[in-house]
């Protein structure tokens, strides 16, 4: 799995798009739309498209600007296409695994790509070996084809539904064969998908309504949890091919994941992190001179933090905004020039100052102590951070990539042990109850908060797996 150890962040697997409409220029269409999705994986890229017989798929590894440098790929004839960006959770970051998925069915050419993550991966994929399947990748993706080409239902769309009643755990799924669109998103509704309308009459299925407002789509409404959309000349049709016991949306989505311009599951987020940063400034009443947020995904909930404390907003940190992923050896000198060289202190701003430092999360708490050194040789007075994530104690089975269990700090360590750690004068996580309140949309038991509570909704092998070797390591 892909984890950064220099920004210490957890990443959202993907982003998906779907476009079906006969007037627009699909390819350009499909690109603009992930181009708004980028934030949700920059490991690799695709787009699948149909010339009105066979599908070609063009992808690549990087960003999509880069996978397309040379030109967006001119193929026409066909009113379908989508697209992917992609971080890797299940199945290691190469070429072989980069989606939109292209197979051959019984039934015809077949494309899909998927945000989330499997959890009877195994079950399947064994199943899958003794039945004779063959795998080109490493990845649980690869098994939903498997299962839609193996199946014995007489049309595509019969064969769709049956495999999604066969696995388990996150996905939205976009799909599509040479003259028709396809989303589904799984029963719990852990990854967001929505439906948008095009000015030509033409329809839109985006992991986020931000994608709808880049290609200039208006938005309709969510795919729910258990619903299976169809698209193509005929107009849109849907069913609802499975029920879960509750619905359980990501709350990461609000926290950090999502683009604040977005709308998920009718709350939008950008409103979410304000409530977080009030929420948090209820729960601390930190008596300070500044707030500042650690760019970019800190900036919403230190806003909302300053506006419900009267603490004025300062940029006390400056994100270096052409420095991407920074490969090298997580050394502890070599992490922090990493670090400062993504980030730089505005010394007029915090010197002599009492701060309060709002960040999205602490996952291994490697970044944020060498932020507070930071801080400090720059002058700062007091550092007191505030972060709009609950203590991450227990791994994602389902479409985040996080650090195994013994990695993530508050697994192990109390709040004054973390506070100790990363060098901070005092430090608060936001309730669960006030991240509650925050994401006032959404009922409680509609979110997922498993890497908080412990609450898996569903099955999960490997939290069993995992949480055996975690108690033997910690006896």
């Amino acid at each position: 799995m892909f984890y950064d150890p220099i920004w210490d962040k957890q990443h959202e697997e993907c982003g998906v798009l779907g476009i079906y409409d006969k007037h627009l220029d699909i390819p350009r269409y499909i690109y603009w739309g992930l181009f708004a999705l980028q934030h949700r994986g920059q490991e690799s890229g695709g787009i699948a498209l149909t010339d009105g017989q066979d599908i070609h798929t063009f992808r690549g590894m990087g960003l999509i600007s880069t996978v397309f440098a040379n030109g967006v790929p001119d193929e026409e004839g066909g009113p379908v296409g989508i697209g992917h960006v992609r971080y890797s959770t299940t199945g290691s970051n190469n070429p072989r695994n980069i989606q939109p998925l292209a197979v051959y069915t019984p039934m015809g050419q077949l494309a899909l790509a998927h945000n989330g993550n499997l959890t009877n991966t195994r079950v399947l994929r064994e199943e899958l070996d003794r039945g004779g399947a063959t795998f080109q990748t490493t990845m649980d993706s690869e098994i939903i084809v498997n299962l839609i080409s193996r199946s014995q239902k007489d049309t595509i769309e019969e064969r769709i539904m049956e495999s999604m009643n066969r696995i388990q755990g996150a996905y939205s799924l976009v799909l599509m064969t040479k003259d028709t669109l396809y989303g589904v998103r799984d029963p719990y509704g852990f990854r967001p998908l929505c439906i948008g309308r095009t000015d030509e009459g033409g329809w839109v299925l985006a992991s986020e309504t931000c994608a709808l407002d880049a290609i200039g789509a208006k938005f309709v409404r969510d795919v729910q949890p258990g619903e299976f959309v169809q698209i193509n000349e005929k107009g849109v049709k849907s069913s609802i091919f499975a029920k879960a016991p509750r619905k359980q949306v990501c709350s990461f989505e609000y926290i950090y994941f999502a683009r604040p311009d977005s709308v998920i599951d009718g709350q939008d987020v950008y409103q979410a992190r304000l409530n977080m940063g009030r929420e948090m400034w209820n729960e601390t009443q930190y008596d300070a001179d500044i707030v500042i947020s650690v760019p970019d995904s800190g900036n919403t909930a230190a806003i909302g933090y300053a506006q419900a404390s009267g603490i004025p907003f300062k940029h006390g940190l400056i994100k270096n905004r052409y420095m991407g992923r920074t490969f090298i050896k997580p050394n502890q000198k070599q992490r922090e020039l990493a670090v400062r060289m993504k980030l730089n202190v505005v010394k007029s701003v915090v010197k002599g100052k009492r701060i309060v430092m709002v960040d999205d999360s602490i996952v291994r708490g490697t970044t944020s102590g060498i932020i507070c050194k930071l801080l400090r040789e720059a002058g700062a007075k007091e550092v007191y951070m505030c972060v709009s994530a609950p203590p991450i104690k227990y791994p994602c089975f389902y479409g985040i990539d996080t650090s195994v269990r013994k990695e993530l700090i508050a697994s192990t360590f109390s709040v004054e042990q973390i506070q100790k750690y990363i060098g901070v004068d005092k430090l608060h996580f936001i309730s669960i109850d006030g991240l509650n309140r925050a994401v006032e949309h959404i009922p409680k038991e509609d979110m997922c908060l498993a890497c908080f509570n412990n609450d898996y909704p569903t099955e999960t092998p490997q939290a069993n797996e995992e949480g055996e070797k975690y108690a033997l390591e910690h006896k």
